[in-house]
């Protein structure tokens, strides 16, 4: 039988942030806004529609990315990674 263990030491990063893939109260009110001012711009885009139902969906667009910023610094979006830096030493 042969031993297939190795003594090599594994150097490992830090911990990882925590990651949620964008599942935030921040995330999905962007993403949905988004979703909707697209719609409704491209419900602009048709023929014989308004010029102005496409600046609607513009507004809406912009509204939700500050919405979305909005969120996150109030502190329902994904939490930022704590740095923590080692003193230098001589």
């Amino acid at each position: 039988m042969t031993d297939n263990r190795t003594s090599e030491v594994a150097y490992l990063p830090p911990a990882a942030p925590p990651t949620n893939h964008g599942h935030t109260v921040a995330a999905w009110t962007a993403m949905i806004g988004i979703m909707l001012g697209v719609a409704i711009g491209a419900v602009g885009m048709l023929p014989g529609v308004a010029d102005v139902v496409l600046w609607i969906g513009v507004v809406v667009v912009v509204g939700a990315l500050i919405g979305g910023v909005v969120l996150r610094s109030l502190g329902y979006g994904q939490p930022k990674a704590s740095v923590r830096r080692e003193p230098a030493t001589r």
